[in-house]
């Protein structure tokens, strides 16, 4: 063989291993509902659940459990998937900041026994950008 047909063929195992390796970190949307489903048929695949906070009638979050005197890298809470499932959620680093005003969650992770581990707490957060009341607001052409 040619070493150009060589160098193609090194490329295009390079390019195979790669995509390989991304997909098989890849993980799916699912309700707490598949996720139970999915660790007691065996299967310890990391998934990403969305949700939101419950919430008393004052709109403060309910069910936060953080002491980072005692233990800073313990954060349990309560989430509330898309399918309105509540479920127990701890994860093993700091809360987040801003967690309590977060309008959704993305917590990604598996069940393990009758709570979710997370590993990665993604928020989305009431935007600072929101048109609030722009009356009288002018722009200087200085």
């Amino acid at each position: 063989m040619k070493k150009s047909h060589l160098f193609v063929l090194a490329i295009i195992a390079v390019a195979a291993a790669i995509i390989l390796s991304t997909t098989a970190d890849a993980s799916v949307y699912v309700g707490f509902g598949e996720a139970r489903q999915r660790a007691a048929e065996g299967n310890t695949t990391k998934v990403h659940v969305v949700g939101k906070l419950p919430r008393d009638s004052q709109k403060h979050p309910v069910g936060l459990e953080y002491d980072p005197m005692t233990d800073p890298n313990y954060f349990a809470f309560t989430l509330v998937d898309t399918n309105r499932v509540a479920q127990r959620v701890i994860y093993n680093n700091p809360k987040p900041q801003d967690f309590d005003a977060s309008e959704q969650v993305v917590i990604t992770g598996c069940m393990k026994g009758q709570v979710f581990m997370a590993d990665n707490i993604l928020l989305k957060c009431p935007s600072k950008y929101v048109k609030k009341d722009l009356k009288g607001a002018t722009a200087s052409t200085n």
